[in-house]
């Protein structure tokens, strides 16, 4: 069986699926997206990823393409067509179809809303996870809204490519020299008492919805959190470093640019949290920090 798309009220073949010349997320970018998973045919942490789609919506004025009860329903149906059980659902919301000018559409259009679903392979995470992942150092050059999960993504493209052609799996993104985070994923450290340090919320970075959860994991394992800005040395010299990310969970860093990460196998904070957060989210607790 083929994969199935849905696009702005129909069910399609994906090889079919199509948008128009000029909506306006492939005019502008004038769009914003989620990426959820399925694991065991239930999504986990969708409450988190709708909050933050909501969230993105609100801040471009970009009207909701139907409410949340409804939205959910399309989700279930686009899991049921694909006869998916572990998945990645990815859900796209743009502006609308409008003839192209920059300000917003002087009549009222449509918000346009595309899913889609793939095979996502829990097994292959945790392989990965035991023997953690290499990550670059690369310029952040992103626009000064990253919390607003928008397809504007050329930047994280760039850096994403530059580690792919370096063999690593991420890219640490660095402004002013401190590190905000990856191309598309939080970052952490453990410093030497064993606490966690992340950068904290803002405009700099995207809030991630694993990221919450992590947090909230840290919390019940009285595990102590500094949410600051770290520089790049002091991630090469920390004793443990990881990303977190819907795709990743937690993902343990073992070298940045070519140097070893400690003795360059996944710690024992990262591993501890990765089981933690998959407990939290096979249960269901919801911690998405976005009201």
């Amino acid at each position: 069986m083929g994969r199935i798309a849905y696009v702005n009220g129909r069910y399609v073949p994906h090889e079919d699926a199509r948008v128009h010349i000029e909506d306006r997320g492939y005019q502008f970018a004038d769009g914003i997206y989620e990426v959820c998973v399925v694991i065991n045919g239930r999504y986990w942490d969708m409450e988190g990823h709708l909050d933050r789609m909501d969230r993105s919506l609100r801040e471009l004025k970009i009207d909701p393409p139907m409410d949340r009860a409804a939205l959910k329903v399309v989700m279930a149906e686009v899991l049921r067509r694909n006869r998916l059980k572990n998945a990645l659902v990815y859900i796209q919301a743009t502006r609308g179809v409008a003839p192209r000018n920059h300000p917003f559409p002087e009549q009222p259009v449509l918000t346009s809303l595309v899913m889609t679903a793939k095979r996502f392979d829990i097994d292959q995470s945790d392989v990965k996870a035991q023997k953690g992942v290499s990550v670059i150092s690369q310029p952040d050059i992103r626009w000064g809204r990253v919390d607003i999960k928008t397809v504007n993504l050329l930047p994280n493209v760039l850096a994403k490519q530059a580690a792919a052609e370096a063999g690593a799996a991420e890219a640490l993104l660095v402004r002013d020299g401190h590190v905000t985070e990856c191309s598309a994923s939080n970052a952490w450290i453990v410093d030497k008492d064993g606490a966690l340090i992340t950068h904290p919320k803002g405009n700099s970075i995207l809030g991630g919805i694993t990221r919450a959860k992590v947090l909230a994991c840290a919390e019940e394992l009285q595990i102590k959190v500094i949410e600051r800005a770290f520089t790049l040395d002091e991630a090469k010299a920390a004793p443990e470093a990881f990303l977190t990310a819907a795709t990743n969970f937690v993902m343990p860093i073992v070298s940045i640019d070519g140097a070893q990460i400690a003795d360059g196998k996944p710690g024992p904070v990262a591993r501890r949290l990765r089981e933690a957060y998959k407990a939290r989210a096979i249960s269901g607790k919801v911690d998405t920090g976005f009201p």
